[in-house]
């Protein structure tokens, strides 16, 4: 359809004369056109080399263990500085996004992760690499906490899930694929694995297509005031002129950042508030023993290096599936019924892992185990998201999200206590009891947002 001719009403059926706009709630009931998809593009190729960053250590590590002499405890005081460091990302990131808005951000942090990433590879030491980590980490989790936020704002509330996931698939490929590239370059020297960090650095690309294409959130531009430039970014991704006068009506001000932690404590937001932190104190770092220190536990329960690194390469299929698993189901079930379900698959699939032996059984039952946990994930941002308004969203989400990963940073540090002294079954019987708590609780009281506009939802 093009600009400047007819525009279809996406409500009645019936075409718009050209000087019209069409009364609209930003994207709700449009289409997503072509150009709208470069956006998810863009969002994808930082979610890739983010994931990349994300997921290499886990492969990285057995060796680094090996080329520099250390121990599972200063493994799990590097991850534990790496999730602090997401922690404080993920705050931030939150929280300048709400008053820059979300472009600025997203450009930042993946500016950020890719020139630290490069930094690990050049570290000669624990205490630099450690450093050069906790900066990835940081950036990471500004940057995925901003861009959940933002597919959510920038797709309708009919499929809202849907993108979210679909995004998340392609980008979430890096996991297998770094696993790969790990089991060929790793084994070549002592010092290969410096190269994984480096080809970390070609994030950069991300960045600069981002800089030409990428759009700021109309509803960010709503509550600044800018009514008129959100209306032609609608109509630059959509070929639709859209009026946007009475959504901005129902936008209240911006809140400063005390007023938002105020906010999702008063009474309207309370229960929403108890119920995802609760979910996220749990799964989350419950969620990370899985992708994180599974290679390492497989090398310590007996694999060799090469073996765990094989086995944990095919198993990371499953973080794309995974991906790509919660956009079929992430809108049914007023999205907290797919999320419990999920849950509960990764609370039975972690106690088989957990117990059988033989290198396929360890591949396939881990593929299904980290499917699932991805999914669930996935699901969750999506519903973090939601639950709140356009003027507390991103402060919100940065809070909840760093939340679950000073979580688990802090069970970074006893995953060598339960290993050491419950062996591998110990760890992820740990694993299913953990996801299995919160579960009741969300689907008893939690809301259901699938299917709904964000406005109608706050």
């Amino acid at each position: 359809m093009a600009v400047g001719t007819q525009d279809k009403d996406y409500l009645s059926g019936e075409s718009l004369p050209a000087h019209r706009k069409l009364n609209n709630n930003y994207f709700d009931n449009l289409e997503v056109t072509s150009i709208h998809k470069l956006l998810f593009f863009i969002i994808m190729l930082a979610y890739f080399f983010e994931q990349m960053d994300n997921w290499n250590f886990g492969f990285i590590a057995p060796a680094l263990m090996k080329s520099w002499h250390i121990n599972m405890a200063a493994v799990g005081k590097i991850n534990f500085a790496y999730f602090v460091a997401m922690t404080l990302g993920g705050l931030t990131g939150g929280i300048i996004s709400d008053f820059i808005g979300r472009r600025k951000t997203f450009l930042g942090a993946i500016l950020l992760f890719s020139i630290a990433s490069i930094a690990n590879g050049f570290a000669q030491n624990v205490q630099v690499f450690t450093i050069t980590r906790a900066l990835t980490g940081f950036g990471v989790f500004c940057m995925m906490v901003t861009s959940q936020v933002y597919i959510a704002e920038m797709t309708p509330a009919a499929t809202r899930g849907k993108w979210q996931s679909l995004t998340a698939s392609f980008g979430f490929m890096a996991a297998p694929l770094v696993g790969l590239l790990c089991r060929v370059v790793i084994p070549l020297s002592p010092e290969s694995w410096r190269y994984i960090f480096f080809l970390g650095g070609v994030g950069l690309i991300g960045f600069i297509m981002g800089l030409k294409y990428l759009k700021e959130s109309p509803r960010w531009l709503v509550t600044k005031g800018k009514q008129e430039s959100a209306e032609e970014v609608i109509e630059q991704l959509t070929n639709v002129k859209v009026d946007l006068t009475e959504a901005a009506s129902k936008v209240e001000p911006r809140v400063k950042t005390l007023d938002v932690l105020a906010g999702i404590l008063s009474p309207k937001y309370l229960k929403r508030t108890l119920i995802i932190v609760f979910f996220v104190l749990l799964t989350v770092p419950a969620g990370f023993v899985i992708t994180n220190w599974t290679p390492t536990l497989l090398n310590q329960r007996g694999l060799s290096v090469n073996d765990a690194l094989t086995a944990s390469s095919l198993l990371m299929f499953g973080v794309p599936a995974g991906c790509y698993l919660s956009s079929l189901i992430a809108d049914k079930g007023g999205r907290k019924v797919p999320m419990a379900i999920m849950a509960l698959s990764v609370a039975l699939l972690s106690v088989i892992f957990g117990q059988i032996s033989g290198f396929v059984p360890i591949v396939l039952c881990g593929f299904l185990m980290i499917a699932v946990n991805m999914a669930m994930n996935f699901i969750t941002f999506s519903y973090i998201a939601e639950n709140y308004p356009t003027k507390m969203r991103n402060t919100s989400t940065g809070i909840h999200n760093a939340a679950g990963r000073l979580a688990t940073s802090v069970l970074q540090l006893y995953i060598p206590v339960v290993f050491a002294q419950y062996k591998f079954t110990g760890v992820y019987n740990m694993v299913a009891i953990l996801v299995c708590i919160p579960v009741a609780f969300l689907l008893l009281w939690g809301l259901r947002t699938g299917g709904k506009s964000l406005e109608e939802i706050s």
